[in-house]
């Protein structure tokens, strides 16, 4: 059989190339969108605690502003490469035009292993990266946001550098920030909240009744956590879930508010009370009705696909599925939930946030939770539609969907003939 497609720009480039050519656009289109507009690299040397002078690489990412300035994360960690970067920059454009954003995409990150870092050497890191990256970024330009192993305080960093760097205060620069400057109520449980918004409009659809539904949770971090515990609240019943070091399984149900407990005291669900350890293959082929992946990108393979029982999977996580994976899944008539969509609640409720930031005037959290489920509604509504109408899966008509809109807006725009 041939190797997995796991290099994620080139998934990327796939998903755009299907949605062009199934919605019968033209070549100038793909040629467009197959990669970012710009891209920077940029090198940031940060004074370690020891003395010594480290030198860090960083990324910026910025793949369509056709519809309106970059949107997406920055994440901080080893494993951080260009290819990366740019593929979740071309996801983030589809994401937000899914979901009727007016951002285009837009990524960053920086090679290193926060982990290891002092709190010194991290707001270093966080005030260069920003010094280096300060002519493409801003509120009219591109707002970054956090991602994986960054968090409210680094962004508060970067805002107080860039503001600094204007004279003047600018927090309408990142969102995902404190609340005491400028953040917005329900910033973090959105992506769990979103996920869980789609995850219960498709079992509507297919006629599951949510109250009786079973749920398994892959990667238990902030979205996952969320999402388990929101289900959970609803009625449904999470019987696995897991992190980086561990997963747990009980087939009669988790109390999802102790295992979140216990890993905050723990450090991991390991050895969560009344449960048996499971390997992270073993738990996405678990018998269940939802499955949310919430971890990091190509954790369904072929291999795991061959073996998956759930009925829904709502996709937290950027690019969790791969192309193969794919395709196993929709021949078993899985629903799948992708990214696209799932995953949107994060950056629809950024979009609230820089809207506050651009007024001055805040919303409740209530509030901010009934304008997210009233997007993530009408998304969905828009791209099962478009599943149904063309006989697609739900990845592909996400795709239709966002690429429809961003070619859309660049032909306006006057950047195709």
């Amino acid at each position: 059989m041939p190797e997995e497609t796991l290099n994620p720009f080139l998934i990327a480039q796939k998903q755009v190339k299907g949605a062009v050519d199934e919605l019968g656009l033209p070549e100038s289109v793909y040629e467009i969108l197959k990669q970012p507009l710009r891209v920077l690299e940029v090198a940031i040397p940060v004074v370690m605690d020891s003395g010594k002078v480290k030198v860090f690489v960083g990324y910026r990412s910025q793949h369509n502003d056709a519809i309106g300035p970059a949107k997406g994360g920055l994440r901080f960690a080893p494993g951080v490469n260009v290819d990366e970067v740019r593929a979740l920059s071309m996801w983030m454009t589809f994401k937000c035009a899914t979901l009727g954003l007016p951002f285009g995409g837009g990524k960053g990150g920086v090679i290193c292993d926060p982990k290891r870092l002092s709190s010194r050497e991290l707001e270093a890191l966080s005030r260069g990266y920003i010094q280096a990256v300060s002519q493409i970024v801003g509120p009219e330009k591109d707002i970054p946001a956090p991602d994986v192993y960054t968090n409210p305080q680094i962004m508060a960093w970067m805002v107080d550098e860039f503001s600094r760097i204007r004279e003047r205060n600018s927090f309408g620069l990142m969102t995902g920030k404190p609340l005491i400057i400028g953040g917005s109520a329900g910033r973090g449980t959105a992506t769990g909240r979103g996920c869980v918004i789609v995850a219960t409009e498709a079992a509507r659809k297919l006629g599951i009744d949510i109250k009786k539904a079973t749920v398994v949770v892959q990667g238990f971090g902030n979205a996952g956590s969320v999402a388990a515990q929101l289900i959970s609240e609803m009625g449904a019943t999470v019987v696995a879930c897991n992190d980086s070091t561990a997963g747990v399984y009980n087939p009669k149900g988790l109390d999802v508010k102790a295992v979140i407990a216990h890993k905050g005291k723990t450090g991991s669900v390991k050895g969560f009370p009344g449960t048996t350890p499971v390997t992270n293959e073993e738990l996405m082929q678990l018998e269940c009705d939802i499955l949310i992946p919430a971890a990091l990108e190509n954790q369904i393979t072929e291999k795991v696909a061959s073996g998956v029982k759930a009925k829904i999977i709502s996709e937290a996580a950027n690019g969790p599925t791969t192309p193969e994976a794919d395709a196993i899944l929709d021949k078993k008539g899985v629903l799948v939930l992708p990214d696209v969509l799932a995953s949107a609640g994060g950056v629809t409720v950024s979009y609230f946030e820089w809207v506050q930031n651009l007024m001055n005037y805040y919303w409740s959290e209530k509030e901010v939770n009934e304008k997210l489920g009233d997007m993530m509604t009408r998304a969905f509504e828009a791209v099962y539609k478009m599943h149904l109408d063309k006989k697609v899966s739900m990845r592909r008509a996400a795709f239709m969907v966002a690429v429809a809109r961003v070619a859309e807006a660049m032909k306006v725009r006057g950047w195709l003939d």
